[in-house]
């Protein structure tokens, strides 16, 4: 088991134990499978954890009750009944699915991204969760929804110990350059270059 070890340690005055329990702001991009499955892999370490988890679902369709969503929300119900593990929140900020057609004017998903980025900053400002899962933001950026800019800012500033992980395709530079931990996932082969559609339990 590979032990970890940095290779270059910095001379930031920060003990190891601090440095190692630094925040982090991660980014899943690429154009490969399996961003969001990373995140919310990430949101099950953190349930263990115990740590207030909150998902923040962006562009996704709000009538699609995805896999992970109704595991993660059983295992919320867990810690309400028993105390283990952590709780669990997740709201869904429109509707449609980012590469086909979305119901509703643009302006209507411009307005629901908008409010849900406002939502996310006062949920920052007040410490309410230990994990953010942000999937799917990368696109209300790209878009001109939601400002990089703004978004950097309230990453960079955020009280407390708060770890915060973005999915989606074509992240902004400036997100990237910000960001702490940056996994970009590429596509070597996809069932759908032959034309098969996603599946249950695979996709959802």
């Amino acid at each position: 088991m590979p032990q970890g070890k940095p290779e270059y340690v910095p001379s930031d005055g920060l003990t190891t134990r601090e440095r190692r329990n630094r925040p982090l702001v991660m980014v899943h991009t690429g154009p490969g499978k399996g961003k969001s499955t990373a995140a919310f892999g990430l949101a099950l370490r953190a349930w263990n954890q115990g740590w207030p988890i909150g998902v923040f679902q962006f562009v996704k369709s709000a009538k699609w009750r995805i896999g992970e969503e109704n595991a993660l929300l059983a295992l919320g119900r867990l810690h309400a009944e028993t105390g283990e593990g952590g709780p669990v929140s997740w709201a869904k900020m429109g509707e449609g699915w980012s590469w086909i057609q979305r119901p509703g004017t643009e302006a209507d998903h411009e307005a629901d991204a908008r409010e849900g980025w406002e939502q996310i900053k006062r949920d920052l400002a007040a410490e309410t969760y230990r994990l953010y899962v942000l999937d799917e933001f990368t696109y209300p950026m790209k878009w001109g929804w939601v400002d990089v800019g703004d978004v950097v800012a309230a990453l960079r500033d955020r009280p407390g110990n708060q770890h915060v992980v973005i999915t989606g395709r074509d992240a902004d530079p400036r997100l990237v350059e910000a960001a702490d931990l940056v996994t970009e996932m590429g596509k070597v082969r996809h069932p759908m270059d032959r034309g098969q559609k996603g599946q249950k339990g695979i996709e959802w």
